[in-house]
């Protein structure tokens, strides 16, 4: 029998104890962004700026607790059948991860009453947070998706499985791959085919292009900021991590993070 995932001093409810609080009333720094945009890394920074920051279990946590074991029954890790399930999750749940997140009570006395989560994606969610989580702050962090795929590809991260097949033509096999389109011109399509020469492998590359393409069939990034940008400054923050690097990115975030909520 599988056992499904649990959260550290969260839980799904509508009773909270007297140490416990709504996640949807607290005061949450939340990230916006899809994978590579430096999230991560910008979190790592942002922890060494503030100090007894507390970041609750991030995206993946929440997605298998709340979306992925209930419907699969079990851990799922490619990440093409990760994004069904939580497609269909969003289908029942107008909001997605903003829903999920905002189905769990916090015990307080570990995540305090100002933590922080990494994060949400695209316009549906941002949109579904704002309007019915109004205690929220949101930090936006974008970069180009060719950016992505390097980072991406730069990282040995055992989450980012996505099943790819080695090839002779990768240039051919990028322009067929569904969506490509949508995302990667033809000139960006080339320089991903061009990837090889730097000693990356076809099957590395069609992979992490693969992660960047089915991203952006569920989520808009784009879309996503130019919603933020509307909000109030003391309520959204867009950051471009090519332009600043981790330390400008936490340090923009601390200056952000000491207005008024």
């Amino acid at each position: 029998m599988n056992v499904p995932v649990l959260l550290p001093f969260l839980r799904v409810g509508s009773d909270p104890a007297a140490h416990e609080s709504p996640l949807s009333s607290l005061p949450l720094t939340v990230l916006v962004g899809v994978t590579g945009v430096g999230k991560s890394t910008a979190l790592v920074a942002l922890q060494s700026a503030l100090s007894g920051m507390r970041v609750l279990p991030d995206r993946r946590e929440i997605t298998d607790a709340v979306m992925i074991w209930p419907r699969a029954g079990g851990p799922v890790s490619d990440r093409e059948e990760r994004f069904r399930l939580t497609a269909e999750y969003r289908g029942e749940h107008p909001g997605g991860m903003a829903h999920a997140l905002g189905t769990l009570l916090a015990d307080t006395r570990h995540w305090g009453h100002q933590p922080v989560f990494d994060g949400l994606r695209g316009l549906e969610e941002v949109q579904y947070a704002a309007q019915h989580f109004p205690t929220w702050r949101f930090v936006a962090l974008g970069a180009p998706d060719l950016v992505r795929v390097r980072r991406l590809l730069g990282r040995a991260d055992t989450f980012d499985q996505v099943r790819g097949t080695a090839g002779q033509d990768l240039k051919q096999m990028l322009a067929e791959l569904r969506g490509v389109q949508d995302v990667f011109n033809l000139a960006e399509v080339e320089e991903l085919s061009a990837l090889t020469d730097e000693g990356f492998t076809a099957s590395d590359i069609l992979a992490k292009v693969k992660i960047v393409v089915s991203e952006r069939r569920n989520y808009d990034p784009q879309a996503a900021e130019q919603f933020l940008r509307t909000l109030p400054p003391a309520k959204a923050l867009v950051l471009d991590t090519v332009q600043l690097n981790p330390a400008g990115v936490a340090a923009k975030i601390a200056t952000w993070a000491g207005g008024p909520a």
